[in-house]
């Protein structure tokens, strides 16, 4: 009878520890969800807010194929968010725009052939001779052609191969040099919502695309022990010219019924919107997502 109640003692004393160990826990755990909260709540002021006065004072983003689609809109939107520039295949006016955005720009100037590995060098050379470093990219590669598997020859898979993938092996290994070796570095390669949906009526272009998300899975798992984090993105269904004009937009109403019927939410991408989301993942502050494809396409790849 008293070892029972000896027992019961031990077994309460036991209880009431473990109790006290929990409670602290969970105090200590919520004052860290404060302090969370707290630094959530109250961020530091915008870095893009700060406008730099000579080269040096801000991140370096290189951003390949500024011409068109989402990339003059991502220029504009890097420069909003405290970042000098090297750019190249460059809209005309854009520079003037960056310029008065606050950014330092260097302009790598000819066509830049993207299926060329010294394309990237001379890229990443700009911005080291400029800037001294190269904090993040975003590079734009595409060669398109339609065909279903019973129609592509062999020049039109050398040629979507190159286009593809090859330039984005290229862009990679260029790229991550600097920043592994100054263990940092954000990249994001832009590729298609294609590479996610199949679409059989341009066999070889979604496989291409399908193995530079691939690619970009297994360079994150290289570089993300260098502090190096890379993604890819995919758009579909963008207002912009490339698009319309492949599709037949124009003075079409059945295309365009068909493609607005193809999307969750009806309406085409803006480019905005696209530059917007990639220049998370590469401005700097959101560095927890790495090895990942996000489609920018209005819900295309998941219809």
């Amino acid at each position: 009878m008293t070892l029972k109640s000896d027992d019961t003692q031990v077994q309460s004393e036991a209880t009431e520890q473990v109790d006290s160990q929990r409670r602290n826990l969970l105090l200590a755990g919520s004052a860290g969800a404060a302090g969370l909260a707290a630094g959530l709540l109250t961020p530091e002021p915008a870095a893009a807010q700060t406008t730099a006065t000579k080269p040096g004072d801000k991140r370096v983003a290189i951003l390949i194929d500024t011409e068109t689609h989402m990339m003059p809109a991502l220029a504009k939107e890097m420069a909003r968010r405290n970042h000098d520039l090297v750019i190249g295949n460059t809209k005309d006016g854009l520079v003037d725009e960056l310029q008065k955005l606050g950014a330092n720009v260097q302009v790598v100037s000819g066509k830049l052939d993207m299926t060329q590995a010294k394309t990237f060098s001379t890229l990443v050379e700009a911005a080291m001779d400029q800037f001294g470093r190269v904090d993040s990219a975003c590079v734009r590669t595409g060669a398109h052609k339609t065909g279903d598997i019973t129609q592509i020859t062999t020049d039109d898979a050398q040629g979507l191969y190159e286009g593809n993938l090859l330039s984005a092996i290229y862009a990679l290994q260029e790229l991550l040099k600097p920043m592994m070796a100054q263990g940092s570095g954000q990249i994001v390669l832009n590729t298609s919502a294609s590479g996610l949906r199949p679409a059989a009526s341009a066999t070889m272009y979604s496989a291409c695309r399908a193995a530079a998300n691939m690619l970009v899975r297994c360079a994150a798992l290289t570089a993300g022990p260098k502090g190096v984090t890379i993604n890819a993105t995919g758009t579909y269904a963008m207002d912009y010219p490339g698009f319309l004009d492949d599709v037949g937009w124009d003075n079409n109403p059945a295309v365009q019924e068909a493609v607005l019927g193809s999307l969750t939410t009806g309406t085409l991408v803006e480019p905005e919107q696209a530059a917007h989301f990639v220049a998370t993942l590469i401005d700097g502050v959101g560095t927890a997502q790495t090895g990942q494809f996000f489609a920018i396409d209005n819900g295309w790849a998941f219809q």
